[in-house]
């Protein structure tokens, strides 16, 4: 039977791939929100450094407690028999970022601002749509494909050394 070597297939490979992508994800969609909010400068980008751990343990905790347990329910509704690997991919990718990007959008705001607020709120009929936007092309185009293609070498290494070990005995 074929194994999927771009997904993780266990508990672990999984913490791993939620590392990758989240790693990615925080440090490469904050910056350029909050850049495209305050202006892109040195200044702004080092004070966007100091919140990116917080938000990071943020991102991580919505994806485990929220995020994964939506999708999770939703994909299996949508998705068919015939679906190839990519449109399985691509569905997942695009209910993970709706669901972050719409919890982020008010959460991120009241990080960034360092006060709860109702301005996310106000704002976010203009916000959401563009932090989608942003989230979406840096998931399907960066974080995704290197956390796939670390998942295709850890196999491809599993697979040598099961290999080797057979060869030994």
């Amino acid at each position: 039977m074929y194994k999927e070597t771009r997904l993780p297939r266990n508990g672990k490979e999984g913490i791993i791939f939620l590392l990758i992508v989240s790693i990615i994800s925080v440090n490469t969609i904050a910056p350029i929100i909050i850049g495209l909010e305050r202006g892109f400068s040195k200044e702004v980008y080092f004070d966007t450094l100091k919140i990116i751990p917080i938000m990071w343990i943020i991102v991580v905790l919505l994806v485990r407690m929220i995020a994964g347990p939506i999708v999770g329910k939703l994909v299996p509704k949508f998705v068919g028999q015939t679906d190839g690997f990519n449109a399985r991919v691509l569905l997942t990718i695009v209910l993970n970022v709706t669901v972050l990007s719409l919890w982020l959008s008010i959460i991120g705001t009241w990080v960034g601002m360092k006060q709860i607020s109702i301005e996310p709120f106000q704002n976010f009929l203009h916000i959401w749509p563009r932090n989608f936007g942003i989230a979406f092309w840096i998931e399907l185009l960066i974080a995704q494909p290197i956390a796939r293609f670390a998942m295709k070498k850890l196999h491809a290494g599993q697979e040598r050394k099961a290999v080797d070990g057979e060869i030994i005995k």
